[in-house]
Formats: structure tokens, sequence, C-alpha cells
């Protein structure tokens, strides 16, 4: 049998005054913490295990709090993730959830908090690649990174390589609106290697950063070079990402 290998860590980076990411792998959930060293934890393959990152909306209030709330939705539907269809019902689940804590129509302080996230989903011989907002996903092979999610972002003025405008999340409006949960789905071979990740590393880090690290170390090594660089650029916002691989 194989098993999937976790390396992850998350950080407020060196502008933040808290972190408001949360990250989820399997039923484990890590929320609005400080970690410097990767964590790493080792699952068989089996039943559907989920490895997510979420992104509280900064300039929102609440943004911690949307982010725990849906790594811990996620983490607990994770078992019954079986499918694509069962993804994005978790994720309008999530949606919905973030914005009646929010305090639903009649609002409150929390109105308008939101949150982003994007994760994979790991089956004995496929994968599911899922998004809302512009966390990101990238497959890792010799041929370089490929990413695997959708930035709903708009389109970059010129001369710019980022933008900190989502054109949708997890809650983040005072009146519901539906998401459109992009999921893609592509089979699962041995050696196969992941990267998923909030803008606190893809905003100050090119992708051919990211890639050169991904090539030159192993799972907790290269998460660790990752959250290197993203420090040594300024680390302008939290930083929180994961390194998956599936091993026989």
């Amino acid at each position: 049998m194989g098993y999937v290998a976790v390396s992850a860590l998350s950080h407020p980076g060196l502008l933040r005054e808290r972190n408001e990411d949360s990250l989820v792998i399997g039923p484990w959930t890590l929320c609005a913490t400080v970690t410097e060293s990767p964590q790493t934890l080792v699952f068989p393959v089996g039943p559907p295990l989920v490895v997510a990152v979420a992104d509280g909306l900064g300039g929102h209030p609440g943004g911690e709090v949307a982010s725990a709330l849906v790594a811990r939705r996620i983490a607990s539907l994770g078992p019954a993730l079986s499918g694509e269809d069962a993804v994005r019902d978790a994720l309008t689940a999530c949606n919905r959830a973030v914005y009646e804590a929010a305090g639903g129509d009649a609002g409150g302080g929390l109105a308008a908090m939101g949150t982003t996230i994007a994760g994979i989903v790991v089956q004995p011989d496929a994968l599911l690649a899922f998004n809302v907002g512009d966390s990101r996903v990238f497959a890792a092979s010799g041929a370089g990174l490929r990413q695997m999610s959708v930035d709903d972002s708009p389109p970059l003025e010129p001369g710019r390589r980022t933008t900190s405008v989502v054109t949708q999340c997890l809650g983040g409006t005072r009146m519901y609106r539906a998401v459109h949960a992009h999921v893609t789905a592509e089979t699962l071979s041995p050696g196969d290697r992941y990267l998923i990740c909030t803008d606190g590393l893809t905003d100050p880090l090119p992708t051919d950063v990211l890639d050169e690290a991904m090539r030159g170390h192993d799972d907790s090594r290269a998460a660790f070079e990752l959250w290197k660089a993203a420090i040594e650029a300024g680390g302008p916002d939290n930083i929180t990402l994961a390194v998956v691989r599936v091993a026989e």
C-alpha cells in the first residue's frame, strides 16, 4: 500500500500582526498559528485525504475566524470527498457557513468576513484539485511547476505580476453570493508531488523560484526553503504552504 507524506508550515510573515491563514491535513488543522519548522505527517493511501490552505481576507473583519471555520469544516468532510460533485457541495456548504457565522442578512461585527481556499483530495488512483479565490495548487514534476488551480482575480494591469483583489471567495460579502468552485481531476501515480499555498508565498516569489526549491530539495526541506525565500523577499503577507508527495 502506498502512502502520502505532507510537509507543511504556517507563518504570519514579517509585516502582518497576526496569522489569518489556516491549514488542513487530513483530520488535522492548524489555525492562526506560527511555525518556522515544517511539520510532516504521513498517511496510508486509502480513504479520501484532503490537504488545503485557507487565507482569511485582509481588510475585512474576522479573516482568521473565516479561514479557521472553513478549515475545520473541510477537515471533517474530508473522508466523504469522493468526487468532484462532493467537493463542490462541500465548498458551497462552507460558503454558506461563513456567511451565516458573519451574521447572515442581519450582519454584525463579522459582516463580510471571508476566506480563500485551495487544496487537493488524494484518492487511491486519482487526485482532485480545487480552489475558490487566489490561493494556489501546483503539480511539481521534472517538467516544472504546473498550476492546477484557477486564480479568481481580475486581469493584471500592464507591468504587474500580482494583485490583492479576488473576484470570488467563501463569504466576503454582506449579501449571500453563490460560489463557483474550480475542481479538476487527474490520475495519480507514485512519485507525484504537489505544492499548495496561499498568496503570501506566490506574491513575493515568481514561479521559477518556487520551481527551483521544489526541484532542489526533498519535501520538508523544500517547504522550509520556500518559506525562507518568502521571508527574504520581505514576507509581506501570511505564508502557509504544504508540499505533498505520493509514494509507494
